[in-house]
């Protein structure tokens, strides 16, 4: 019965993998800008980014590392009304506290180099307790007094901040300041891993093969049958950026048109299928962000809207529900 089962198993993989080589070969790339992705999940974020970016107000991305929280943030800048200006990018995670207030509040900062565009903040749930106060204060009030000056200068800035961690957590433990947490996150993008977007690991594998066959200057131009269904199997922890990384390796190893089984890291050759999952299966799995607001609002419709009533049946403070419920832009009515 086993064997049965992962027959029909490995039948349907190589018909999604027969279905997806297809649609690689149809188009260049779906997606927006450098996004690249077709499945539900990847739908609901170019949904946002829609939204997103006709507004000016602070953006938290958040999902896990190799995601694309970078390409999301510079999409959005190219597609808002500062697009003409700067998109600086600093990592808090790299920077000591003193380097990363220098860069930020210097004479020459990044406040003052990203007037009239856009600032984005990677890894911003690193940045030192210290340092968060004096964001705080140059975000709500639109000013900022650069180190050694006498006086402030006025930013115009949109902040777009991301992370991998969980701020919310990082809240309850005193280790993220609150009122920064609400200022950063008017609105906010989860990224889905890449493991959960099912066919879109072909067509990011597509458009990966054409860049690096560019850069590279090799005639590589797609996938070999063997090469896709292992790369469909593998779940993919580093996400887009061990993908890139995976394909860049292999297009400057094969002797061959397309990219064989034998040319991709050995962890990727060894992956063994999901059972009795296929790849359309995968694309429509949902975030765990997205399983727990469901949950939480059907709990709340039982308890008839009443919050304190939810909380107790979720077993949450009431602090914590009304934090995710905002979150989650549901009203207060």
């Amino acid at each position: 019965a086993i064997a049965v089962r992962r027959a029909s198993e490995h039948r349907a993989l190589r018909g999604e993998v027969k279905r997806l080589r297809e649609a690689m070969a149809s188009i260049s790339a779906r997606g927006r800008g450098d996004l690249i992705g077709a499945g539900p999940a990847m739908q609901r974020i170019y949904e946002l980014l829609d939204q997103v970016s006709t507004t000016d107000a602070s953006v938290l991305i958040t999902g896990e590392s190799g995601t694309g929280k970078e390409a999301v943030a510079r999409e959005i800048h190219n597609r808002s009304r500062r697009q003409g200006g700067r998109f600086i990018t600093v990592n808090c995670a790299v920077l000591s506290e003193p380097l990363l207030e220098a860069e930020l509040f210097g004479p020459t900062g990044v406040f003052k180099q990203a007037h009239g565009g856009t600032l984005f903040l990677d890894e911003i749930g690193e940045m030192a307790l210290g340092l968060q106060p004096r964001l705080l204060l140059a975000i709500q009030e639109r000013k900022m007094r650069p180190i050694g000056a006498d006086a402030d200068v006025a930013i115009d800035v949109r902040l777009i901040a991301a992370t991998n961690r969980d701020l919310e957590e990082m809240v309850e433990a005193k280790q993220f300041r609150e009122d920064l947490y609400y200022r950063i996150h008017v609105i906010h993008m989860v990224l889905p891993p890449l493991r959960a977007r099912g066919g879109d690991v072909l067509l990011l594998a597509g458009h990966f093969i054409r860049q690096y066959a560019t850069v590279l200057d090799k005639k590589v131009v797609g996938l070999s049958n063997a090469a896709a269904e292992r790369m469909m199997t593998y779940e993919w922890p580093g996400n887009v950026r061990e993908l890139a990384n995976a394909i860049e390796r292999a297009v400057a190893l094969t002797h061959f048109e397309e990219i064989q089984v034998e040319d991709l890291p050995e962890k990727i050759r060894t992956a063994r299928p999901h059972p009795q999952m296929s790849g359309t299966e995968l694309a429509e799995l949902l975030t765990l962000e997205e399983i727990e607001r469901r949950h939480v609002l059907r709990v709340l419709t039982a308890c008839d809207g009443n919050r304190t009533d939810a909380a107790k049946m979720l077993d949450l403070d009431r602090k914590t529900l009304y934090r995710k419920l905002l979150r989650w832009g549901v009203s207060s009515d």
